[in-house]
C-alpha cells in the first residue's frame, strides 16, 4: 500500500489540497501541464482576486510556497496523467513528461484540474466578440488591470464608456450551460471598481438580468461600487453590440423601464462564465469517475460530502466539481487533501 497522494492540478485547489496533506505528514505529488503553478490566476495575468481585492500574484505566490516549501511535496511541470490503474491504495499512476513516461505508486488521488472560461464564439458570434476588437471578455480585461492600462483595444486610448455584459454563457438553455457560474456578478463589480480607478473619467456600465453577490460581496463591491465609484447597474437584455460611427452600440430592452435602449460604448466587457476543463472531462475519463451533464466530476453527496468520488481513493476539489469561486476552492481542496490522508491511514483495503 502506497502512501503517497498524485495530486493532479497546480492551480488553486491544488496547491491547498498538496499543502494540507503534506502538512499532515502524507509525501505528495503535485503533476501541472503548464510550465508553472498557480492556475487560472497566474495563466491569465489576474489583477486583483474578488474577495478582498488583494493582488492576485501576491497571494498566489503564498499559495505555492506554503506548499513547495513542504520537504514531503515534490512537483512536476509541464507534465500529464496519462493512465491509472489499480485500486485505492495500491494506484499505479502513469505520467508524461517531455515526451517520456514514468509510472508512480499512489495511494490517493486528488483531481484539481479547474475550469476554463466560456468561449464567446464557440456557438454562435456572441456580441461580436470575434468580430469587433473593442469587445473583450473579463479574463482580457484582467491582463489590462493587472499592467494598469485599461485602453480600448483598437485606439490605445483611454476608454470614455465602458460596458460590462452578464451571464455570457451561464444561464443559457439554448447552449445548455443552465448554471450560474457564481463569480461573474462579483468579477464584473470588481473589474468596474478598477476600470473606475484607473480611468476616473471613463462612465462603467453593468448590464444585468439579476445581480446575484452573495456572502459578502454585497457590502464589500456591490455597493461600494455605486455609491463610492459611480458604476451604474442597469437591469435589462442586451440583443446585439453593432459597430457605429467608431463605437460600439448596445442594443437591447431596459427591462426596469420596459422601453427598447440603444447606448454607445468604447469597450465591452463579457463576463463569459465557467464551464469544466479539457482536463477535468480528459482525467476524468482516465480515472473512471462520473461527471454530470455539464461535464463536472460528480461526487458522493452534493451537499454532505463535496470532495469524494464513487472511485475509492480518488478525491475531487475546486472548479473541477462546478463554478465556484476562491472561498469555495480553497475549503473544498483543503477538505480532499485532508480527506485523502484520512483515506490512507485508516487502512485502505488493498485487494490481494
Amino acid at each position: 500500500m502506497s502512501d503517497r497522494i498524485v495530486v493532479i492540478g497546480g492551480g488553486p485547489a491544488g496547491l491547498e489540497a498538496a499543502a494540507m496533506a503534506g502538512r499532515l505528514g502524507a509525501p505528495v505529488l503535485i503533476v501541472e501541464k503548464r510550465s508553472h503553478l498557480g492556475g487560472a490566476p497566474i495563466a491569465e495575468s489576474y489583477a486583483a482576486l474578488t474577495h478582498g481585492l488583494q493582488s492576485a500574484e501576491e497571494l498566489m505566490g503564498k499559495m505555492m510556497a506554503a506548499a513547495t516549501d513542504l520537504d514531503r511535496v515534490e512537483v512536476r511541470t509541464e507534465s500529464e496523467v496519462v493512465a491509472m490503474s489499480g485500486t485505492g491504495g495500491n494506484f499505479t499512476v502513469t505520467i508524461s513528461s517531455n515526451g517520456s513516461e514514468e509510472t508512480v505508486d499512489a495511494g490517493a488521488i486528488v483531481l484539481a484540474t479547474g475550469f476554463q472560461h466560456f468561449d464567446p464564439g464557440r456557438e454562435t458570434q456572441q456580441y461580436g466578440y470575434y468580430e469587433f476588437p473593442d469587445v473583450i471578455t473579463i479574463q482580457d480585461a484582467e491582463g489590462m488591470l493587472k499592467e494598469e492600462t485599461f485602453v480600448t483595444p483598437s485606439t490605445g486610448k483611454p476608454p470614455e464608456r465602458v460596458a460590462f455584459i452578464q451571464c455570457v454563457g451561464s444561464r443559457d438553455r439554448q447552449i445548455g450551460n443552465e448554471y450560474c457560474s457564481k463569480v461573474c456578478c462579483g468579477i464584473s463589480s470588481k473589474q468596474a471598481i478598477e476600470v473606475r480607478q484607473q480611468v476616473p473619467d471613463a462612465r462603467v456600465f453593468i448590464f444585468y438580468i439579476d445581480m446575484r453577490m452573495y456572502g459578502y460581496w454585497e457590502n464589500e463591491i456591490y455597493w461600494p461600487a455605486q455609491e463610492q465609484h459611480r458604476v451604474n447597474y442597469v437591469k435589462g437584455i442586451v440583443t446585439e453590440v453593432l459597430a457605429k460611427n467608431g463605437r460600439l452600440i448596445i442594443r437591447g430592452e431596459d427591462t426596469t423601464m420596459g422601453r427598447p435602449m440603444e447606448v454607445p460604448m468604447d469597450v465591452v466587457v463579457l463576463a463569459v462564465g465557467m464551464e469544466p476543463s479539457p482536463g477535468t472531462r480528459h482525467m476524468a475519463d482516465i480515472l473512471g469517475i462520473a461527471t454530470n451533464k455539464y461535464g463536472f466530476v460528480e461526487t458522493v453527496h452534493d451537499v454532505l460530502d463535496t470532495v469524494t468520488t464513487a472511485v475509492a481513493g480518488v478525491y475531487v476539489c475546486g472548479s473541477a466539481t462546478g463554478p465556484a469561486d476562491l472561498d469555495d476552492t480553497i475549503s473544498s481542496a483543503g477538505s480532499a487533501g485532508a480527506k485523502a490522508v484520512a483515506y490512507l491511514r485508516s487502512g485502505a483495503e488493498v485487494p490481494a
